[in-house]
């Protein structure tokens, strides 16, 4: 999944630092967060109903979004929680600047991705023919 892709609009869940705003945005993505709008301590459902109300493909370190029952594959505009070694700040916005940076973000539109040191996972939105599921190794 080589980087090079578009410009993505973007919306950080309040659990990922503020400061990943400019990193991202220097990346040619345009970025919005939680706090931005004022979403702070709000139910996951408002913050992924804001998200999906701007096109905007949400960021997060929340388990729940993972949950294929209440957020299915192409029901969004994309969902990429990061699974990271360390939960420290400075570590997680390295790990999710450079999953940014390194990757096309177009091709995950709709898709529910997991992001983990060792892997990415994807979840597609089914199609007739095909299962929905794929998985890339780093």
């Amino acid at each position: 999944m080589e980087g090079g892709g578009g410009t993505v609009r973007l919306k950080l869940d309040e659990n990922l630092s503020r400061y990943l705003k400019q990193a991202l945005s220097s990346l040619q993505h345009d970025v919005t967060t939680a706090a931005d709008q004022e979403l702070l301590s709000q139910p996951d459902t408002a913050i992924a109903a804001a998200a999906n109300g701007e096109g905007r493909m949400l960021l997060t370190l929340d388990l729940e979004f993972a949950d294929l029952r209440k957020y299915p594959p192409g029901s969004h505009p994309g969902i990429i929680l990061f699974r990271p070694r360390s939960f420290g700040p400075l570590a997680v916005n390295r790990f999710v600047e450079e999953f940014v940076r390194d990757t096309d973000l177009e091709l995950l539109a709709g898709c529910v991705v997991v992001v983990d040191p060792t892997r990415v996972r994807v979840r597609h939105p089914s199609l007739e023919t095909d299962s929905g599921e794929r998985e890339e190794v780093p």
